[in-house]
């Protein structure tokens, strides 16, 4: 299926863009370079292809969830500018 540089031109109008006339010849020749690949493909056997979500296999990489050591709170609230309520004080901001 070939794209006019008619088509291009159209599109290029509704979606707001202003392109010259060798743009349009361009974007002509591939987006009909485009179509004809997809035509290429629909034209593939797919009947006993089973539809995948991913196009490689997919497995959990999150880690284990561990308790583990981390910073002392006492520590952490006495280098803090402003502590209050076991939380730091921070400005209203509106």
């Amino acid at each position: 299926m070939a794209i006019s540089k008619e088509d291009v031109a159209k599109i290029a109008n509704l979606s707001r863009l202003e392109i010259t006339a060798e743009e349009a010849e361009e974007y002509s020749k591939q987006l009909s370079e485009v179509l004809e690949h997809v035509e290429r493909l629909n034209m593939l056997d797919t009947e006993n292809i089973e539809p995948s979500i991913y196009a490689i296999d997919m497995k959990n990489v999150t880690r284990k969830d561990e308790v583990e050591p981390s910073l002392d709170r006492k520590k952490v609230f006495d280098a803090a500018p402003s502590v209050e309520n076991n939380g730091f004080k921070v400005p209203k901001i509106i």
